[in-house]
């Protein structure tokens, strides 16, 4: 048994998820994490809702450590996993938006993005001419953005990764800002950090608006001395919060550090590991994968899947690899937008995320890899009892010669 050499293996037990109780300790969870619901692995259970979607999940047992909590004798009375009782919240938390379907949300996430745009274009400008931005606006705009991520966040977060050289500067602040709250919600985050997380998001780059516009716009790869000017945009952005006086501490902490690295190699303070807060850590992760994914007049963005295979392979060195374990979660192995190969030989563009395997998402089929030819589009749900596909892996649509994805996931 190779469990953590920190622990006493005499204090660890393995136990069935039905005999879990609040109280113990969990030290390790058994299966692959993309099947767990928690960003951590090593927590005290406080609440029975916790067990519940520890059981819904399907995995089947965990270790327990019982110098850290009750063991399995001393538990209290057995707590019915199907219908856990939760302790009564001394006041009502605002009604969550009401869950909906990508196409139901489209319409809704595209006027948000429209005016997210044209509102940090607004603060940009503000900040470029020495005046004070709206705190309150931008508030709003997050609110905003939060039921939608809420009601559905595929279609946001998808629409957000599609921008024009124009306005990337600003549409890169809203995905941000979007991919922020979804992974807040991953992991656990109150209400108050959620929203202060969005506002991260949107604020983060905002020292860039100070940036020279021939070095920020440069369609090629930056000499050594721009891309030293382009380092002092996280300093920029947090002088400018900081006079504002209105941006919580969260806040200045993400627009200061969200090009930490955890090996130490980021910028501007070269902080390593736990020195780097775990909303410098979110913010790090969410903005170089929407920088990765999105077109820039030097380089194609890449796919989604591959986008999520190459940051697997940074994590550790350069993200959190739990932050980054419940980011895939939050947006999915296969993105919303993903193009990949069917077991049937079919083509395919992911349409939506299921949300009981990371592994069988919602695609619109369309494509025959046989006869190279288009194929009529079939909208197959990967987790619905009986379907037989599956997913073999991401693809490259030029190498199929598709110029766009966008209208098989869109409609």
């Amino acid at each position: 048994m190779n469990m953590q050499s920190a622990q006493n293996p005499a204090t660890l037990k393995k136990i069935a998820v039905a005999d879990l109780r609040v109280g113990m300790y969990l030290s390790k969870l058994c299966g692959s994490w993309m099947q767990h619901p928690f960003w951590r692995t090593s927590f005290v259970l406080q609440d029975p809702a916790q067990i519940k979607s520890l059981f819904d999940s399907g995995v089947a047992e965990v270790w327990i450590d019982t110098a850290k909590g009750l063991d399995v004798l001393q538990a209290p009375a057995p707590i019915p996993v199907a219908a856990p009782a939760v302790p009564a919240a001394p006041a009502p938390p605002p009604a969550a938006p009401r869950p909906v379907s990508v196409a139901e949300e489209m319409a809704r996430a595209r006027k948000i993005c429209a005016a997210a745009s044209g509102e940090v274009a607004s603060m940009f400008q503000e900040v470029r001419m020495g005046r004070a931005f709206s705190s309150a606006a931008a508030a709003a705009l997050v609110a905003d953005i939060t039921d939608s991520v809420r009601r559905n966040p595929d279609a946001l977060i998808s629409l957000a990764r599609l921008k024009s050289a124009d306005n990337y500067t600003y549409m890169h602040s809203v995905a941000v800002c979007g991919l922020m709250v979804a992974l807040a919600g991953k992991l656990g985050l109150t209400e108050a950090q959620t929203h202060e997380a969005g506002i991260a998001g949107l604020m983060h780059d905002l020292g860039k608006a100070l940036m020279p516009m021939d070095v920020l716009n440069k369609p090629g790869k930056l000499t050594d001395d721009e891309f030293r000017v382009i380092q002092a945009h996280p300093q920029k952005g947090y002088d400018i919060l900081l006079e504002g006086g209105a941006a919580a501490a969260m806040v200045l902490d993400v627009c200061l550090h969200h090009h930490e690295k955890m090996d130490g190699s980021g910028y501007p303070h070269g902080l390593k590991g736990e020195a780097i807060s775990l909303y410098a850590r979110m913010g790090a992760v969410c903005d170089v994968y929407d920088a990765v994914t999105s077109n820039r007049p030097y380089k194609a963005g890449w796919e989604p899947t591959e986008s999520i295979k190459r940051m697997t392979a940074w994590s550790g060195g350069h993200f959190d690899k739990k932050v980054f374990e419940a980011f895939v979660k939050s947006i999915g192995i296969y993105p919303t937008g993903s193009l990949v190969r069917l077991s049937s030989g079919r083509l395919a563009v992911v349409t939506g995320q299921g949300r009981q395997s990371l592994l069988k998402p919602t695609v619109r089929a369309f494509f025959s890899t046989k006869s190279k030819l288009h194929i009529v589009p079939e909208v197959i749900d990967l987790a619905r009892a009986g379907v037989t596909e599956s997913i073999v892996g991401g693809e490259d649509k030029e190498a199929w010669g598709i110029a766009s994805l966008e209208r098989f996931w869109m409609e």
